[in-house]
């Protein structure tokens, strides 16, 4: 059995269909872990969704996906470059939305920490996972949408011990799913967007802070396509901008060998160690 990590999809799904064809995909043998952003911005959100859901695959949340649940209850507008009018006026729709919804925001499993976008550095990986719970019973709950209602926003922009209600999901929600560049003490910058040079004065990227608290800890991530493909020994990134014409990258958690597929109709194929 192989647990294959694959990047952030955002409706790609023929490369998601030429990465399975590669990794030689059985589904009665080995596991599929989508990193988060499943839909948006790609033409096949709504494939991709239902082949995740009809497969009963692994995944973790992303922002993407939380944008689709906010705006199909109403508190978010379509962003421009948006395309999940496909997923919104499918029949299943409810089916799907409802699916979505009750997905983790984090996965640990093989000694490995998964998450869409980081960790922040007063996190250890156990907190962490008690934390990524915290917003897993908001959204699953019966009072959902109170928490979509009050997800967005860049305030707070670190993490206390202390914080509660919103503010608290909000921040985990922002540091699982947003998260790039963050101080020493944890505050969080959503502004610089580019690869490592371009983090503002003072601050790292996340998985280089000062006394991260996770560090040591695999942890595999996506979200940063700017950043490409990154293993390092306790970080993996995977985001390699599959839908800006880069590629699909899938990690095999066993043995760490990277498996990658062109975007765009490419016929290229790639394999690291």
């Amino acid at each position: 059995m192989s647990t294959y990590v694959i990047g952030d999809l955002q409706g790609c799904f023929p490369a998601l269909q030429q990465m399975l064809e590669l990794i030689a995909y059985d589904p009665a043998q080995d596991r599929i872990i989508l990193l988060g952003d499943l839909v948006n911005r790609g033409t096949n959100s709504l494939a991709v969704l239902r082949w995740a859901r009809d497969n009963q695959i692994s995944a973790v949340l992303g922002n993407h996906d939380l944008h689709l649940l906010a705006v199909a209850a109403g508190y978010e507008k379509h962003h421009k470059g948006d395309t999940l009018l496909p997923i919104l006026d499918a029949p299943d729709k409810d089916e799907l939305l409802d699916w979505l919804r009750h997905l983790p925001l984090a996965i640990y499993t093989s000694g490995y920490f998964l998450v869409h976008a980081g960790v922040l550095p007063q996190w250890s990986i156990s907190q962490a996972l008690s934390l990524a719970g915290e917003v897993e019973s908001a959204l699953r709950g019966d009072n959902y949408l109170d928490y979509l209602r009050t997800m967005y926003g860049n305030e707070p922009t670190q993490w206390h011990d202390n914080l509660t209600g919103k503010d608290r999901l909000r921040v985990i929600t922002n540091g699982m799913t947003r998260l790039r560049f963050c101080s020493a003490t944890g505050e969080m910058d959503f502004t610089a967007k580019a690869g490592l040079d371009s983090a503002p004065e003072g601050y790292y990227p996340w998985f280089h802070a000062p006394n991260r608290l996770s560090e040591g800890s695999p942890i595999v991530f996506g979200h940063w396509s700017a950043l490409g493909l990154q293993v390092e020994s306790d970080n993996i990134a995977l985001d390699t901008g599959c839908l800006w014409g880069g590629q699909l990258s899938a990690l095999r958690l066993e043995d760490r060998q990277v498996f990658q597929v062109e975007c765009g109709g490419m016929a290229g194929i790639k394999r690291w160690h």
